[in-house]
């Protein structure tokens, strides 16, 4: 095996005081971690875990109904047999040094694999492919069961997927070619190490595992990154706005208002300069404002959906046209800042307000009725579970929030970072998207709880005055404003064809585009990158379906960035002297990013 070390050479042993003190570290926190677990259980009374999410009940329908028909299931038993034999005729065929086309073959992008010795290696190569014809079939079957409640067999399907994943060969030292050749090649310090990473995650996430994805020392906010230059120039409770200076002699009439999702923080619109669509709007001559939002905790418990209403949005226009003088805003909402946005301008149409003259919405979903993967953890008793942590604590965890999104994408942003941190006993590599992506946010108890069963549940916000916000019906037909609606192709979050569901909602000119990659790179996607490309269609008019719209497009080469601005100066073509944020009328609190965005609740105390 390529792990053996070539004849003659001796291999190099770890040093003796390293292995010591590696030792004596992890036995010295493995003792405090279980010292503190057993308090803590002592302390809350130990209890069986409720199956908050229906977990258990959807998979015993599911075997229930597999049972109920013994021919389909001997169908797929005979299926798996016979895929074992084609694989073993396969390995013998390789075994005697005869090429044969693999039996079963990943799925193009799955990293899990990528090692050169998953298919070099006779061993190796066999382990592979006999998991994916397992995993294969154990999928299958359990989608295929008919009969099922459709919200069982979604449950069904996205945990078994979970507990595939979770099986991976990749996951474990002795059939990870990768991390066999370092457990060799270390004496198993590797393994060691790991388990000294994987102590520390539990104790950075106060008995949890927390799993570290990037190292968070390497970056500094205002520093490495969010470093586009702007100042504060206006805050309460809920949200600071920052104001951005100017690059360009000239700007455009309108002042830009950015409305980030309170899921996560702002900056992801401004990570780095070369990819910061902050910088980019700066530079081709927009007055950006955006709203960077508070990390709330228990005070904050009774902050509803209108609180973010009124004191969010419609407080910034407020501050925005005070700062500048300006009598209208441009404004674009990003996830459930773009729901926010929309709810936003229902309430200004009822009201006669037209100081938002145009809205642009990224990966935005204002019609719930299909809202992908995420719609397992939302039913009724999911949110009932919720809601008695929420209501014990004034918030939803950050934590928690972030455990399901990564969920979405259990190989990439969880079992890789198990392999690295805790099997190659790496430290994870320093990443501005994931120092972003782990840099959690809380939720408000009442906004939380009024969002997952008025928007994701009841799915209200579609129908004319299906929802109230601060006394006023809330109807998107009645937003005549021209609207831009950015999309992407491969998005988990928000499935591009229930973000059209929204658009179609629109009672003005609406420009539907659907770009490339998923929910972050897809709109982070800055034109010199060149990557990805773009859907567009010449259609005055949105078709009634989805399929329909994409039919009639073509696709376009490089960033929507560039469409999006051709739009958006069409509405807006005046332009003004460049606003310095300096000398505004509201004065200056401090620099971008802000205090607010600076709070991590992942920072460590003392």
């Amino acid at each position: 095996m390529s792990a053996q070390t070539q004849a003659g050479e001796k291999p190099e042993l770890p040093d003796p005081k390293e292995i010591a003190s590696t030792y004596a570290e992890v036995a010295e926190r493995a003792s405090k971690l279980i010292t503190e677990h057993v308090q803590r259980q002592v302390k809350k009374g130990i209890a069986a875990p409720a199956d908050e999410l229906g977990i258990a009940q959807a998979f015993m329908e599911m075997m229930a109904k597999l049972l109920a028909n013994p021919y389909s299931l001997a169908q797929a038993q005979m299926n798996l047999v016979w895929d074992y034999f084609s694989l073993w005729q396969h390995s013998m065929l390789r075994f005697m040094g005869v090429g044969a086309a693999p039996v079963a073959s990943p799925a193009k992008g799955d990293n899990r694999f990528k090692d050169q010795e998953w298919e070099e290696h006779f061993l190796f190569d066999f382990i592979k492919q006999s998991y994916l014809i397992t995993a294969r079939h154990i999928h299958d079957t359990v989608s295929n069961v008919r009969g099922l409640e459709e919200n069982a067999q979604k449950k069904v399907n996205f945990f078994t997927r979970q507990y595939i994943d979770a099986l991976s060969p990749s996951n474990f030292a002795l059939t990870n070619p990768e991390v066999f050749r370092e457990t060799v090649k270390s004496n198993g310090q590797n393994l060691i190490k790991g388990f000294n990473n994987l102590l520390r995650d539990i104790e950075e996430g106060d008995g949890k595992l927390r799993i570290k994805m990037t190292d968070t020392t390497a970056f500094e906010m205002g520093k490495n990154v969010a470093t586009t230059p702007g100042k504060v120039v206006f805050q309460n409770e809920l949200m600071q706005l920052l104001q951005y200076t100017p690059s360009t002699k000239d700007v455009l009439k309108r002042p830009m208002l950015i409305v980030p999702p309170w899921i996560n923080k702002y900056y992801i619109l401004d990570l780095r300069e070369k990819n910061s669509y902050i910088k980019w709007c700066v530079d081709q001559g927009h007055s950006v404002f955006v709203i960077s939002w508070v990390n709330p905790d228990e005070k904050l418990a009774e902050a509803g959906f209108d609180a973010y209403l009124e004191k969010g949005t419609l407080a910034a226009v407020d501050a925005i046209l005070k700062q500048t003088g300006a009598s209208e805003v441009n404004a674009a909402g990003y996830c459930l800042g773009g729901t926010l946005l929309a709810t936003t301008l229902a309430y200004m149409a009822a009201k006669k307000d037209k100081r938002i003259a145009s809205a642009t919405f990224f990966t935005t979903m204002l019609d719930f009725s299909q809202p992908g993967e995420l719609g397992v953890f939302i039913d009724d008793k999911a949110v009932m579970g919720l809601e008695k942590k929420m209501n014990e604590r004034g918030y939803l965890e950050g934590s928690e929030m972030a455990g399901t999104f990564n969920m979405l994408r259990a190989n990439d942003l969880i079992w890789s970072f198990v392999v690295n941190n805790y099997l190659m006993g790496k430290d994870p590599f320093p990443f501005d998207l994931l120092f972003w992506n782990s840099d959690s946010t809380r939720m408000p108890a009442k906004m939380h709880s009024f969002y997952l069963r008025n928007m994701y549940m009841k799915n209200l916000l579609k129908e004319p005055g299906g929802i109230e916000l601060m006394g006023t019906p809330i109807d998107l037909g009645k937003i005549k404003v021209p609207t831009y609606f950015i999309s992407t192709i491969e998005d988990h979050i928000a499935p591009w064809k229930s973000t059209y569901l929204g658009a179609c909602r629109m009672g003005g000119d609406v420009r539907f585009v659907l770009g490339g990659s998923g929910h972050i790179a897809g709109i982070v996607n800055p034109p010199v990158a060149n990557k990805y490309g773009y859907w567009t269609s010449t259609s005055k008019s949105l078709p009634d379906t989805a399929d329909e719209w994409m039919a009639a497009t073509e696709q376009q080469p490089g960033s929507w960035w560039t469409d999006w601005q051709a739009w958006v100066t069409k509405h807006d073509p005046a332009t003004v002297a460049a606003r310095d944020p300096v000398k505004g009328k509201l004065g200056v609190l401090e620099d971008a990013p802000g205090s607010y965005a600076k709070l991590r609740l992942d920072a460590k105390k003392g």
